[in-house]
């Protein structure tokens, strides 16, 4: 059994990996950024013009000019904070994202371990983690969990879209209001996308 990138399958039935993004070089991150702040411009939008609409004092040549100034003005002030932003979190993370992946016929979890971990030490705690289990079927892991800053956890019957995303190595595994990013190297791709396809039996 060897324990590092490539999904292994555990003890306890479920399959780990840990996945290492290099933020300079993968932009998924930077896109998903984008697409929480457009959203924000959206409703910010709205919200305005709703407001002016409510007030009598805005026509529909007035509403199509101040649409096209706000988005101008507060889209691009935008795109150079997100960008500024991933750049800063970037560079703090020492240009690498490191998160530990779990998935069995259930569920598919995504941990982001704390900046301090690199993916050595995450590898190092998966192959401690497994010799546990080996012995110990019911031991979690908790040492390797709590040092687990945040945790999205997809449940695979809820699951409405599986996208693949070959050439970013990644997969979108998305609910109703619940969007998970899973990451796995290129040699395991295929399977972890396959088994994904299998067990969300309402996905798309």
């Amino acid at each position: 059994m060897s324990y590092d990138s490539h999904v292994t399958l555990y003890p306890d039935g479920k399959y780990r990996w840990v996945y290492e993004v290099h933020m300079l070089r993968n932009y998924s991150i930077l896109i998903d950024v984008y697409k929480v702040l457009g959203i924000s411009l959206a409703i910010l939008m709205l919200f305005n013009l709703l407001l002016q609409a409510c007030e009598g004092t805005l026509s529909l040549k007035e509403i199509g000019s101040f649409s096209l100034q706000m988005l101008l003005i507060v889209g691009g002030i935008m795109l150079v904070l997100g960008f500024l932003g991933y750049f800063l979190y970037a560079w703090i993370s020492g240009w690498k994202y490191v998160a530990l992946f779990i998935l069995d016929e259930k569920e598919v979890v995504h941990q982001q371990m704390p900046r301090e971990i690199k993916k050595a030490e995450a590898i190092g705690a998966l192959t401690a983690l497994a010799g546990i289990l080996a012995r110990r079927p019911g031991v979690v892991g908790a040492g390797l969990l709590s040092a687990s800053r945040t945790t999205t956890t997809s449940v695979l019957a809820n699951v409405k879209h599986v996208i693949p995303c070959r050439r970013m190595n990644l997969i979108k595994v998305n609910q109703l209001l619940n969007k998970n990013r899973v990451y796995v190297c290129d040699e395991d791709f295929d399977f972890v996308y396959q088994f994904l396809c299998d067990h969300c039996p309402n996905a798309e």
